[in-house]
Order: C-alpha cells, then structure tokens, then sequence
C-alpha cells in the first residue's frame, strides 16, 4: 500500500480510514457454531413474530448475502478478519438482523433474551475495536439499525427526530434541505452513524459555541431489555442523562433521537491552512502559541489541528467561524498571530458546504461512502488540561519521525467556550472546564503479517505512555467514543463487577462513572446489553 507524501494527503487519508470500507473478497469472518438449539429456537422466534423479519435475517449458512451485510459498514479491517495479523481472535455474529421497524427491533430483543442468546446493536460501525460488531466472548445476535436511518426536520421547533442508523451526512442534509441557518452540532466524518455516535458524546466544529451532540438532544426512544419502548418521560431523566454520552449498547437500543437545531449564519468562514516548519523548534513554538490560546479564542471561533510527518512535522489547521472573513482575520492577528493567516487562506461558504469541506468531499457532493481503503487502525486519547512543555512537544516530533509510526496522526480538539461553562455531571461527558484540548491519536498500517501490526500498536501505546507526565491525571483521561481496550475490559461471561469496570470506566467519565452503573442497573439490572466495555450493573 502506498503512504501518503504531504500532510493534506496524510489527512485525507486517515480521514478516509474513518468512512465505509467495502468489499466482501477480503472478508474471512470467524463464525460461532449455530447448531446450538437456542439459535433455531431464536429464528422461530423472530419468524413467529412477523413474516417480513424473516427476510431480514442473515447467516453464513443459509445466506449469501451474510457477508457484504456484515462488511458493509465495518470501518476498521482490522477486526474484519481472523488471520495470522490479528492482535485478538474475535468472534462474528451467527446472525445478523436488519429490522425496519420499530417493533421488529422490540421483536428481536425479546427473542434474543427469550432464548438466552447475546445481543450486539450497531448504528454506523465506526466502533474504533470493533466491539459493535466483533466479540471476545459468547456467541451473539448482531441488530444492525442500517434499516432506521429516516430523519425529520421541525424548522418552527427548531428540532428534528433521527433514528440512529442514520449518518451524520444524512441528518446534515436533511436540516440543510429544510434550512439554510439551521444545524446541529456533531462529527466531521459523514459516515458516523447517528446512534453511536451521541451515545458516546459526539463533537465537531461548533463544539466551542453548543457543546456536544449529546448536549442537544431533547428526547429520545429507547427500546429497553424488556421489549418496552420508552421516550423520556417513561424512561426516567436518569436513564435520559446515561444515554446521552454514558456509552453505546449498554442500557438498551435508543431507536431514535429528538434532536435540538441551532441556528447558524447565512455564510461563515471554514477552511484549512497547512504549516511546514524549517524545523521542528520552530514547529514546537507554533503548537505551543496555539495551545496557549486555542480554549480562550471567542466562542464562534474553533481551530483544530492535525499533525503528522512527512518528511518534516506538518501541522494542518482546520478553522470553523461562525461569521465571516474580516472579523474572523481581526482576532487572529490579535490572538495568533503566529499562524501567519492571510486574507486568501480564508474561504466563507454555508454550513453544509462546512460539513463537505472538513471531510474532503467536492461542494456540491451527495455522497456517505468513500473510496475503498484496507488500512488498519489503531486509536487513543488524552486530555490536556495544562499546555504541554516545550520537552514534549520535541518528543512527540522525535516519535512521528519513526519508521515505526507509518501513517501517524495526532488531532487536537479544543475547548473553552461553552464546554467550560457546561456543568461536567450535565452528561456522563465529564471533560468540561480546566480542559485546554483533547488528543486523539491515531496510527494505521497495511499488511497481514503480526509482526507489523505489533510494531505499530507498540509504537502507538509508546507514545501513549511517554505523555503520561503531561495529561490528565487521577485518572487520567479518554473519550468514550475513542474506544481503547488497552484500558480494561469487562469479564467475557458478562460477570465484571463495578470495581472491576472502574479501571476503565472511571478514565471515559471520572465521577459519573459511578452514576451510570446505578442507572444500568435500574434499567438493565441482568446486564443483557453489554460489551467488553459497557458500563455493568452497581446495585444499591
């Protein structure tokens, strides 16, 4: 495979390792024997509910199909296969179900608990270990929401209602059809399901001026262990406040979400400056200026920043304003001067052609695939809440200039703005005032041979370790949709207890940790939903 030669190409590329991958020649899936009676009892289960749902299932045996449904929104090859490169065997669902109704998901629920078979739910596959669609343990049922993916807009109410298998790009364009100067603050990738994404927070350009995804969510349905259907009235706020950030597949399948719109101007500014420094020094004094004033920047204002080596360290600013071009040059000139902006750096456009410029699709586009891509990948995170020294920027230089880095990237998020002014126990999202940025981390290689796939993690956690001095600490900090089984997992038979779980729990949410397990287990006290890192069970 062919690595990328310039920092924007690097970008784009990593970028793309986030959208669809899809092909089913390369798809060698390891499946859990199904002569177990409780899955044909489970399929005449499904079967005897309605005889539409029939058609909706599929398995290696009996499917052809089984396959590309499977692969179709896998985002991580990594997980896709179980041959020698693996790092972890994992196992693929006996069966997957597509439902396209609401109560066809409630009819799954209960014959998956029915005859006590585990059940895994994905939106848009974008599971960073493969955990919505890949298991370390028992054989299980995946419930693919790629069927409920319809989205409608209230413009007078400033709301929609999505259903989780919708992709961002998808709600993007519908409140864009709808209008002009509404939005909703999410993700970058335009391939993200909806579902997930919320589930574990969710943030994007705007963060700085409305908060996360899940700051903006107004209701919700949540299909709970039982089979009920709950909004947020018969849910409780306790459980409407875990599913808004607390983690996905855990406290039951949220079907679809009352989403609040914010208003945006006609035209705002949105673009993207690449810096190549004649060496790193001078590279470490220009991060270090931008993270000495990238959380004190105006709310409106949100620059983040992709850095990798080509060569040289190479920083990639991508820029969110919302307003135009002339003020947006004022406070950069006042507050960054360093950056070097000039008046044709900037380009001011609509929201929706935002959305298509940070993924790298043309303006007029109306694509949610991408082209195909084998890379793997490995991600983590970090939170920053001082910025870092001078000594760790050089050695975050030193280590991207490894052979053994490949196709590395760091990504810089900021905050302040309104996520300094949101109380960090408003969501289980903890990481609110005292946070200058977030890290997010990512390598990706090709290849099947282990040995390069070991390099490659090792070089990742290396880093990961070295920073250990300068990030969040007590515990210290990552982002729950940034999944990373190298924290901890839950025991594979479903039996983790609390203290077990805090390992790793207690990094994704800090003191709220302890409040979701008590939600889990008013909701789910038998812990039918679970995974290798969702929230178990803490009775009173």
């Amino acid at each position: 495979m062919k690595f990328p030669t310039s920092l924007l190409s690097l970008t784009r590329f990593l970028l793309l390792l986030l959208l669809p991958f899809f092909s089913s020649a390369w798809l060698d899936v390891s499946v859990a024997t199904n002569t177990q009676p409780q899955y044909h009892d489970l399929l005449h289960c499904l079967c005897s509910q309605e005889d539409a749902i029939c058609n909706l299932i599929y398995t290696a045996q009996n499917s052809t199909a089984y396959a590309s449904v499977l692969q179709f929104s896998i985002r991580n090859p990594r997980f896709s296969n179980n041959n020698a490169s693996s790092s972890s065997s994992r196992t693929k669902p006996i069966a997957i179900v597509t439902p396209t109704t609401i109560p066809q998901v409630q009819s799954t629920v209960l014959c998956s608990r029915k005859h006590g078979l585990h059940l895994r739910v994905r939106s848009g596959g974008h599971d960073f270990e493969g955990a919505s669609y890949a298991s370390l343990s028992s054989p299980f049922l995946l419930l693919d929401l790629v069927n409920l993916r319809n989205v409608t807009v209230d413009v007078p109410s400033k709301s929609a209602w999505a259903q989780s298998g919708a992709v961002l790009a998808e709600v993007y364009h519908s409140i864009a059809s709808a209008s002009r100067t509404l939005a909703f603050p999410a993700g970058l990738c335009p391939t993200v399901g909806l579902g997930g994404h919320i589930s574990g927070g969710g943030y994007g350009t705007t963060l700085r001026k409305f908060g996360m995804a899940a700051d903006n969510i107004r209701d919700a349905l949540l299909v709970d262990a039982d089979g009920r259907v709950l909004d947020r009235a018969a849910m409780g706020e306790g459980v409407f406040w875990a599913i808004r950030g607390g983690g996905g597949n855990t406290y039951g399948i949220v079907v679809s979400w009352k989403l609040k719109l914010v208003r945006v101007p006609l035209r705002l500014s949105a673009f993207t400056v690449s810096r190549t420094a004649s060496s790193d020094a001078e590279m470490t004094k220009l991060v270090d200026r931008y993270q000495r004033v990238t959380d004190k920047l105006p709310d409106d204002l949100m620059i983040l920043v992709m850095i990798g080596a080509v060569d040289q360290v190479q920083a990639a600013f991508q820029v969110m304003y919302l307003g135009g071009k002339e003020r947006l040059l004022r406070v950069m000139n006042e507050s960054f001067p360093e950056l070097g902006l000039k008046e044709e750096d900037c380009k001011e456009m609509s929201w929706i052609e935002s959305v298509l410029h940070f993924a790298n699709y043309p303006s007029n586009s109306t694509r949610t695939d991408s082209p195909i891509s084998f890379a793997k990948l490995k991600a983590k995170s970090d939170y920053v809440g001082t910025p870092l020294p001078e000594s760790a920027l050089q050695g975050i230089w030193s280590r991207v200039h490894q052979v053994e880095a490949g196709a590395a990237l760091l990504h810089l998020i900021p905050h302040g703005g309104m996520m300094s002014r949101i109380s960090d126990s408003s969501t289980p999202y903890p990481y609110r005032a005292g946070t200058v940025y977030k890290i997010q981390y990512y390598v990706a290689w090709s290849g099947e041979q282990k040995e390069v796939e070991e390099r490659h993690l090792g070089w990742i956690r290396k880093l990961h370790e070295f920073l250990t001095p300068f990030v969040s600490k007590n515990p210290r900090g990552a982002y729950a949709n940034s999944r990373d089984l190298d924290l901890g997992m839950n025991d594979p038979t479903g039996e983790t207890s609390y203290e077990q779980a805090r390992v790793w729990g207690e990094q994704y949410f800090k003191h709220n940790f302890e409040r979701l397990a008590r939600v889990k287990a008013a909701i789910d006290p038998s812990n039918f939903f679970r995974n290798e890192q969702s929230v178990p069970p803490l009775s009173m």
